[in-house]
């Protein structure tokens, strides 16, 4: 019988490249690993204490002591470092963010716990004033403004603050002018020259943040929105420049946040300046999937894991997410 399909040679066939799972996995273009996962925490005061969060299902704020615990697990899954973030208690939180630089707050003292627990992980610390404020932003208000060189001023408080406790990589989310050149110049002048800082250098006034406000309890205190400090989700050069500053001034690492509505952005920056390239994806991105597993909707695993090659494939180093310590598990049963 003569072939109704019509060839020219040579005779191309995409599909014999996917027609078993040994090739698959050889001409693979991206690979995740655990090595790959960033895990934020969320840790609370108290001891044996968990707080389920509403509206990120299946996360957790933890106290120090049950937090170490977890932690021990994403270094036994090879998971290379974790996030923390705070929740401060009401009465903590003041105009001046003056918790921030207290060498006992929660956050420091969790570092330091971490660090006699399970020494051989990184730690990165957020360096922003929102978890310490009492109006629930980033910066300091003088009036209705984020005055941002008094910010700057106590952003270098609160980094040095953290980096004394332990911290090794700080992370300033908090979007001023010159943050990173002014952090820079302080860890230099105090002898802490290897403390890396991972630049928050694109981060969108975004909808999807809404239930990390949640589980740091912000929600309910910030005041107005964000948009005179974080990027205009309608921008793209304006990141580029944001990135271009930020490398100067003396980040290592570069960070895009959110993450999967922003995978240009992510190519974009890997293609310009080749330079470590990592991205969060955040609590909306995490709670609409869950959302969706939870009626029924997707397979938690497959989608997960999907969402995670994603960033890989558009140039990310590593991923911040709140499936860590399940795609770790998931690639260690596929024994990657």
């Amino acid at each position: 019988m003569t072939n109704s399909v019509e060839f020219e040679h040579p005779y191309i066939r995409m599909r014999r490249n996917r027609q078993s799972d040994w090739v698959r996995r050889m001409v693979c273009e991206n690979n995740l690993a655990a090595s790959d996962l960033i895990w934020p925490l969320f840790v609370i005061e108290g001891q044996n204490k968990r707080e389920a969060i509403a509206s990120m299902p299946g996360v957790e704020r933890l106290s120090t002591d049950l937090l170490v615990e977890q932690v021990a697990k994403a270094r036994e899954l090879g998971i290379p470092a974790i996030a923390l973030f705070p929740n401060t208690p009401s009465e903590l939180r003041d105009n001046e963010a003056s918790e921030a630089i207290n060498p006992e707050n929660l956050v420091c003292r969790t570092v330091r716990a971490i660090k006699k627990q399970v020494p051989d992980i990184g730690i990165i610390c957020d360096v922003a004033l929102d978890p310490y404020t009492s109006h629930g932003h980033d910066g300091l208000l003088k009036g209705e403004q984020i005055a941002n060189d008094e910010t700057v001023e106590a952003l270098i408080g609160q980094s040095l603050n953290q980096v004394e406790a332990g911290c090794d990589i700080l992370a300033p989310s908090d979007m001023m002018d010159h943050r990173i050149g002014a952090i820079r110049q302080a860890l230099e002048e105090e002898g802490h020259q290897n403390t890396l800082i991972m630049s928050y250098a694109a981060k969108y006034a975004s909808a999807f943040y809404g239930p990390f406000r949640d589980a740091v309890g912000s929600s309910g205190t910030l005041k107005g929105d964000k948009r005179t400090y974080q990027m205009d989700p309608a921008n793209s050069d304006e990141a580029m420049r944001e990135v271009e500053l930020d490398i100067a001034e003396g980040a290592d690492m570069i960070m895009v946040k959110p993450g999967m509505p922003y995978l240009d952005i992510i190519q974009r920056i890997k293609e310009d300046f080749a330079m470590p390239t990592f991205a969060y994806q955040v609590s909306g991105e995490y709670a609409m999937m869950m959302a969706a597993v939870q009626n029924g909707w997707l397979d938690q695993e497959a989608v997960m894991m999907e969402s995670l090659m994603a960033f890989k494939r558009a140039g990310c180093d590593g991923i911040l997410t709140y499936f860590a310590l399940d795609a770790a598990k998931a690639l260690k049963k596929q024994n990657i």
